[in-house]
């Protein structure tokens, strides 16, 4: 794990963890019963800022907001299930911030999707650039985000992966509708295929891990199927 001063331990109601990069800061807070995982990045050049996941508790949102530089220029919603949009509504009214999605779980959010996004695409705001990972299964448009700092050749990936990767598996797949077949290819071919070990996961709900801490336990959760 890095040794930079960041843990990504929060809990709801509590203070933010913050993360200094040389281009891009990212501040991870908890909101809800759900302990739902919202992470803003700042364009440390710019000003401009991304949520991954406006999942609940505007007044909290607003406050990270202020948090960092105030404004809200993009929201990314990392897949349809209501405990990741609870928010999405009043924060996309109330700041004006473009709206993105996975393109096959757009139409199920609360919001007019102005970004529909495929793997491969990527997400800009001021001079920061993000990769879209599509990783199917937990829903059929679920999205994780990638960044690498261009300027820091020694710096490792940020992954952020909603509810496709955590600590110790993949997401749910016990529900109608879903696959873990799919949601394991695509973990498998789309992400520890392509990422190093020191790769950073900020999942969607609890803490934190790397890709090299839980790549030893792929055949594990292939052979337990989920």
């Amino acid at each position: 794990m890095a040794n930079d001063g960041y843990a990504g331990a929060v809990s709801p109601g509590g203070p933010s963890d913050v993360r200094e990069l040389p281009r891009l800061t990212i501040r991870k807070c908890s909101v809800s019963s759900f302990d739902n995982n919202a992470y803003l990045l700042t364009c440390r050049s710019t000003g401009a800022q991304l949520l991954v996941d406006a999942a609940a508790d505007p007044d909290r949102l607003r406050a990270l907001l202020e948090e960092g530089t105030e404004r809200l220029d993009v929201i990314v919603t990392t897949h349809q299930h209501q405990d990741h949009v609870g928010a999405l509504r009043e924060m996309a009214r109330t700041t004006g911030a473009r709206t993105a999605a996975g393109a096959e779980d757009a139409d199920a959010l609360p919001v007019d999707v102005d970004d529909r996004l495929f793997h491969g695409d990527t997400v800009t705001f001021g001079d920061v650039t993000l990769d879209v990972v599509a990783l199917r299964g937990h829903t059929p448009g679920s999205v994780a985000l990638a960044y690498r700092d261009p300027s820091d050749p020694e710096g490792f990936t940020h992954l952020f992966t909603g509810d496709s990767l955590f600590p110790g598996g993949v997401g749910n797949t016990k529900n109608p509708g879903q696959s873990f077949d799919s949601l394991y290819r695509d973990v498998t071919e789309r992400v520890f295929d392509v990422y190093g070990d020191d790769t950073w996961v900020y999942p969607g709900h609890g803490n934190d891990t790397t890709l090299g801490v839980e790549r030893p336990h792929l055949d594990e959760w292939r052979a337990r199927g989920w």
